[in-house]
């Protein structure tokens, strides 16, 4: 059910055409009704003491959190994620799922189609199996195959419309044609790890690709002489680039550099994050590969990256406090631009009247104050 009437005023409110620095938004129904600066009109109302008000985030790649995974064939795993998530401002999520075989996915994919249906989930990200062994991260590289046109049926078959995104390296036989039938399909083709050529990549990107999966980690490497994908994903206006900014899978400078090239309309901010974000350190699985958390940061046994215990308030603290980008930015980038790459931009991502009454509270220093969620706080202002 929700909440009454309400009025949020003293805010900053962060809107499309800018900051309000006297905000106030009406919300009924669970809906944004109204939107405007000065006074307040009368009405029960929740002074905000010129806190800053955004629209909830929107996370396109996340594995888990809270100590569930969505790889789970246990629904209530993958409800505690979403709760997680929600509880530190992500209000609209993809879950993304990592390589498995084909029967083992089409079963996680059926699982949280279930989630998709109920509006709990925004869709699913498959992050595999179709993804280079050279660049596979954490995935297991006995697993990882071509995306041969049935398998990639089979699966879109078995999310009956949940599945939104996919990634793929584009150097794996018949990728440009899977790409087309993504595409054809209404799925986002994602390229990530991958170890292709930049000729490799420019067949897929005009194929109909349009995300580059967490740019920079799991991918060759940018080089002055062989551009590589990095090249094609950063400069092609086409393509969204996705950018994990914990401060540990890229520097602040390469995610300064990379967000003030792609620009508000491609620069999008992402956790993939693990079942152990919010859960401490320990050991834990992405996938079946045993991951080792210490001091935050997921790793293999060899060393290298399994995700991350990132949540989106963090993220967008970071891109401001870190990085340098403005606070309009940081909300574009964490909400505006994903929802809208989601085809959510006329439901969630903004406040504006008519969308739904999904926001989010930070304080002076961009730490979380409070989180509401179609017009229902999950957490009330301090």
């Amino acid at each position: 059910m929700n909440a009454p009437e309400s009025i949020l005023a003293g805010a900053r409110v962060v809107t499309p055409d800018g900051v309000q620095d006297r905000g106030w938004v009406r919300v009924s129904a669970g809906k944004i009704t109204e939107v405007g600066s000065g006074e307040a009109p009368a009405g029960a109302s929740v002074d905000l003491g010129g806190r800053w008000l955004v629209p909830g985030f929107v996370d396109i790649h996340c594995h888990g959190g809270g100590g569930g995974s969505f790889t789970s064939l246990d629904v209530e795993q993958a409800r505690t994620a979403i709760r997680t998530h929600r509880e530190h401002g992500t209000t609209t999520m993809l879950a993304s799922l990592v390589s498995a075989p084909l029967p083992d996915l089409a079963k996680q994919i059926s699982t949280l189609g279930d989630l998709v249906a109920d509006g709990q989930l925004a869709g699913i990200h498959l992050e595999g199996p179709f993804l280079s062994a050279a660049r596979c991260g954490a995935h297991d590289p006995a697993i990882l195959r071509a995306p041969e046109t049935a398998a990639v049926q089979q699966l879109l078959d078995a999310g009956r419309g949940a599945v939104r995104m996919v990634t793929l390296a584009p150097e794996l036989p018949n990728s440009v044609n899977a790409v087309r039938q993504l595409v054809d399909h209404g799925v986002i083709a994602a390229v990530g790890h991958t170890d292709a050529a930049l000729e490799q990549v420019v067949p897929a990107v005009e194929a109909g690709a349009s995300v580059a999966t967490h740019l920079f980690n799991a991918m060759r490497p940018l080089h002055h002489r062989e551009p590589g994908p990095i090249g094609v994903l950063l400069e092609d206006e086409r393509v969204t680039v996705e950018l994990i900014c914990d401060l540990v899978h890229l520097h602040p400078a390469i995610v300064t550099l990379a967000a003030s090239h792609a620009g508000t309309d491609r620069t999008v901010l992402v956790t993939d994050a693990i079942s152990a974000t919010a859960a401490g350190d320990g050991t834990y699985e992405l996938g079946k590969l045993p991951v080792t958390v210490t001091g935050g940061e997921p790793r293999l046994a060899d060393g290298s990256l399994a995700g991350s215990t990132l949540t989106m308030d963090v993220a967008f603290r970071n891109l401001v406090t870190a990085c340098g980008l403005t606070v309009p930015a940081a909300v574009a980038a964490a909400a505006t631009k994903p929802a809208e790459l989601l085809g959510l931009g006329d439901r969630t991502g903004a406040i504006c009247p008519g969308l739904a009454a999904d926001l989010v509270v930070l304080d002076d220093d961009l730490r979380l104050d409070a989180v509401m969620k179609d017009g229902t706080w999950l957490s009330t202002p301090a």
